[in-house]
C-alpha cells in the first residue's frame, strides 16, 4: 500500500496514500485494534451536520471566511449524504471522550474543503472552530439518536399498534380460553387481548416522545468543559438554528451545559424506554409463540404465517421464526440497556467517559428495534384462528364455572369445575347434572361471550 507522511502536535507518521482522514485518525486505528467496529454512519453523519452548522454559525458571525465556510459546508453535506463512509474507520473502543472519532471528521472533512476550495482547511483551526469533542460528541448523540427514533422507529411503532387494532377488529366477535399462570383462565375476546398489545405499544411511543424536549437540548457551545471557552457564545444558537433546518428537528442549545457535558442522563433514559419497549415486544412475541404452539400437543389457537421449513432433519415442521427473531432482538436490547447504565454513571466530574459506547449503542438499540416490528406487524396481520380447537376447548374450560359463583357457590361451583375436568366434558353439561338451575339460565350464566363483557354488562 502507498502511504503518504502526515504530521500532528505528537509528530509525523505514515498514513494510507488515498485515505481522506489524517495523523490523529490513524494514530487512533493503531492504538484501538478492538473490536473492527466503527461507529454506526448515522452518528458520523450527526457529527457532519453539527461540523456544518458551526461553519455556517461561525461564517454568519465573521468568525470563519466564507470560502472556508462553503467548502466545509459542501464537504459535510457529502459526508451526510454518505458518500465517505469508508473514511471513518475508527473503533467504537476508543477514548472515552469520542476525541478519535470527532478528529477523524475534522481530518476527512477538511481535506474534502481543501481540495474544493483550493486553499488550506484546517481540521482543528477551522472545521472544529468553537468546538470541543466534549461538546459535539454528546451532541451528535443526541442529534443522531433523535432522528433515528423520529424517522424510522416512531413510524415502524405505529404501523405496529394499528396493523395490532386492525386485526383485533376483524377478531373482535372471537372468543378464546384466557390464561393465568399458563393455566386456563376466564374468557376473553381476540380484541380484547391484542387490544393490550396494542396499549403497549402506544405507551411506548408516548414514552418516546415524551423525551424529545430533552434529546433536542444539545451540549453544542459548552466547548472542554461546559465554560464556553473558545466559542462565540451566540454560535451554539445559529448553529441550532441551522441543524432545524436540515432535520426539521427543534434543536436548542442545552440549558446547562454542566449537566449536558458532564452526564448522560437523557441517553441513559432514552435506553430506559427502549428498554421498556424491547419488554413490551418479547411479551407479545411470546404470546404469539404461545398461541401457535403445536400443530398438534401445543395451545394451537393460531397459525402463524408459514415462511420457511422449520427444519433440517424433521420434514414438514415450521417454527414461529418471526417472533424468536423479535425476542432475539428484545434480549439483545435489553443486554445493550445494561452496558448504557454503567456508561451513563462513567461521568466524572466535567465530561463523561463512555460516549462512544452510549452513541453505538442508542443507534444499534433504535435500529433492531426500528426493524423488527414492521416484521412482526407481519406476522399479526397475517395469522389465522384454529376456531374449531379453540371453540373445543372453551367449552370444556373447568374455569367457567366462576360465573356460578354469585349463584351456587364457591364450593359447589368447584365440585362442578373438577368433575367436568375429570371427565372430560362441558362445563354446562355437568352444571345441569349437579344443580336445579334451569338449561336455560345455565346457558346465560355460562355463555363464554357474555363472560367477557364483565358483570356490569351483562
Amino acid at each position: 500500500m502507498k502511504m503518504r507522511t502526515e504530521q500532528d502536535s505528537m509528530g509525523k507518521i505514515e498514513v494510507p496514500a488515498k485515505a481522506l482522514y489524517g495523523a490523529q485518525t490513524q494514530r487512533a486505528i493503531n492504538n484501538f485494534p478492538i473490536s473492527g467496529t466503527p461507529l454506526p454512519a448515522g452518528f458520523i453523519h450527526a457529527v457532519a451536520a453539527i461540523k456544518a452548522a458551526c461553519a455556517h454559525a461561525n461564517s454568519e458571525l465573521g468568525r470563519l471566511e466564507q470560502s472556508k465556510a462553503d467548502a466545509i459546508l459542501q464537504a459535510a453535506h457529502s459526508v451526510m449524504q454518505g458518500q465517505h463512509d469508508h473514511a471513518f474507520p475508527v473503533d467504537v473502543f476508543q477514548t472515552g471522550s469520542g476525541t478519535s472519532t470527532n478528529m477523524n471528521v475534522n481530518e476527512v472533512l477538511a481535506n474534502l474543503a481543501s481540495d474544493h476550495a483550493g486553499l488550506p482547511v484546517h481540521p482543528n483551526d477551522d472545521v472544529n472552530m468553537g468546538q470541543s469533542s466534549n461538546d459535539v460528541i454528546p451532541s451528535a448523540i443526541h442529534v443522531s439518536a433523535a432522528l433515528a427514533f423520529s424517522r424510522d422507529l416512531l413510524p415502524a411503532l405505529h404501523q405496529l399498534e394499528q396493523t395490532i387494532l386492525g386485526k383485533g377488529e376483524q377478531l373482535q366477535n372471537k372468543v378464546k380460553t384466557g390464561r393465568t399462570h399458563l393455566m386456563d383462565a376466564m374468557p376473553l375476546r381476540f380484541d380484547q387481548e391484542l387490544g393490550g398489545w396494542a396499549t403497549q405499544i402506544q405507551y411506548g411511543r408516548d414514552r418516546l416522545q415524551g423525551l424529545q424536549s430533552r434529546l433536542q437540548q444539545l451540549a453544542l457551545g459548552g466547548t472542554a468543559i461546559g465554560t464556553g471557552i473558545n466559542a462565540d457564545p451566540r454560535q451554539a444558537r445559529l448553529a441550532c438554528d441551522y441543524l432545524n433546518q436540515l432535520t426539521g428537528q427543534a434543536f436548542c442549545p442545552a440549558e446547562d451545559y454542566f449537566y449536558a457535558l458532564s452526564s448522560q442522563d437523557t441517553a441513559v433514559e432514552l435506553s430506559g424506554q427502549l428498554k421498556t419497549l424491547a419488554v413490551a415486544l418479547m411479551k407479545i412475541a411470546n404470546d404469539l409463540r404461545w398461541m401457535n404452539s403445536g400443530p398438534l400437543t401445543g395451545v394451537a389457537e393460531i397459525q402463524l404465517p408459514a415462511l420457511q421449513p422449520g427444519s433440517s432433519i424433521m420434514p414438514g415442521k415450521v417454527n414461529p421464526v418471526i417472533p424468536e427473531a423479535v425476542a432475539m432482538v428484545a434480549a439483545q436490547v435489553i443486554g445493550l440497556d445494561a452496558a448504557n447504565t454503567v456508561a451513563g454513571q462513567s461521568g466524572n466530574f466535567q465530561l463523561n467517559v463512555m460516549l462512544p459506547l452510549v452513541a453505538s449503542n442508542l443507534l444499534t438499540m433504535i435500529k433492531l428495534l426500528a426493524n423488527c416490528t414492521p416484521l412482526l406487524a407481519e406476522a399479526i396481520d397475517g395469522f389465522i384462528l384454529n376456531e374449531a380447537h379453540i371453540e373445543k376447548n372453551l367449552a370444556r374450560n373447568p374455569i367457567l364455572v366462576t360465573a356460578l359463583n354469585p349463584v351456587i357457590g364457591y364450593a359447589k361451583a368447584a365440585v362442578i369445575a373438577k368433575k367436568a375436568y375429570a371427565e372430560g366434558r362441558p362445563v354446562l353439561e355437568v352444571a345441569q347434572e349437579e344443580t336445579e338451575l334451569s338449561d336455560a339460565e345455565l346457558r346465560e350464566l355460562l355463555d363464554p361471550a357474555a363472560l367477557t363483557r364483565g358483570s356490569q354488562q351483562r
